[in-house]
């Protein structure tokens, strides 16, 4: 169509400023999904590595056994957590045998489960720790992009229209700098709109996994009472 725009010659004739952040947009959009490929990879494994262990877990009533199969599924933040417990289980009972101090049953019918609550705290928030890594700059990439876009765009439609107001030249002789300019808001747009949708994707999938995690942590404290009221009886 005659006086069509060639948006790829546009861009190769366009200012040094405008080229600048078309190319910190091209970075960041690179970078975030680079991080949206490796976090959806991480956290689908970590849901499965999650029902695997939770499974074995509902199903087996051995301490032993439960902690064999947690030491062999490192993808399970369940796991991480029982780790956690179930080391803090062993040093309790270690100092009570050491100091000749009576039975685990005891200890933890006269002083309560706060140890091993901090235990599986610990797990938890190391497992949070990780499953967090580069999500948030993904918000950043999200929040910052529009307006590096808008600032090539600004810039852009500045540097045409001084050209126009110096003297000569129509809107047509204008039109490829505006049309330069606005590109970069779309370029900014499209890397901040996939950043901010994953990262609500993400937080979502993290926030279910913690629930998860919450209710394993009622659920391994339960299997330690039981345990413990075997042991008494």
């Amino acid at each position: 169509m005659h006086g069509s725009l060639n948006i790829w010659q546009i861009l190769w004739e366009s200012g040094i400023v405008v080229k600048v952040v078309l190319l910190l947009l091209v970075l960041a959009s690179v970078l975030s999904w680079t991080i949206i490929l490796q976090k959806y990879k991480e956290l689908k494994l970590v849901t499965e590595a999650n029902e695997k262990f939770n499974t074995f877990f509902k199903s087996s009533n051995s301490l032993s056994e439960i902690n064999r199969e947690a030491t062999e599924n490192h993808d399970s933040t369940m796991s991480l957590m029982f780790r956690r417990g179930y080391e803090e289980l062993n040093k309790v009972g270690e100092k009570l045998s050491v100091g000749k101090k009576g039975t685990i049953a005891e200890h933890f019918t006269d002083h309560g489960f706060q140890a091993l609550e901090r235990a599986l705290k610990t797990g938890y928030n190391a497992a949070n720790e990780k499953m967090d890594i580069r999500v948030s700059t993904l918000a950043s990439i999200g929040s910052i992009s529009p307006f590096i876009g808008l600032f090539g765009t600004v810039w852009g439609i500045i540097d045409a229209f001084s050209g126009l107001a110096s003297g000569g030249g129509s809107i047509e002789a204008v039109a490829p700098g505006i049309a330069e300019a606005l590109v970069a808001t779309a370029v900014g747009l499209a890397a901040a709109i996939p950043a901010v949708w994953f990262y609500n994707v993400f937080n979502n999938q993290i926030s279910r996994i913690n629930s998860q995690m919450e209710s394993f942590s009622q659920d391994f404290l339960n299997l330690i009472e039981r345990s413990i009221l075997i042991k008494k009886d």
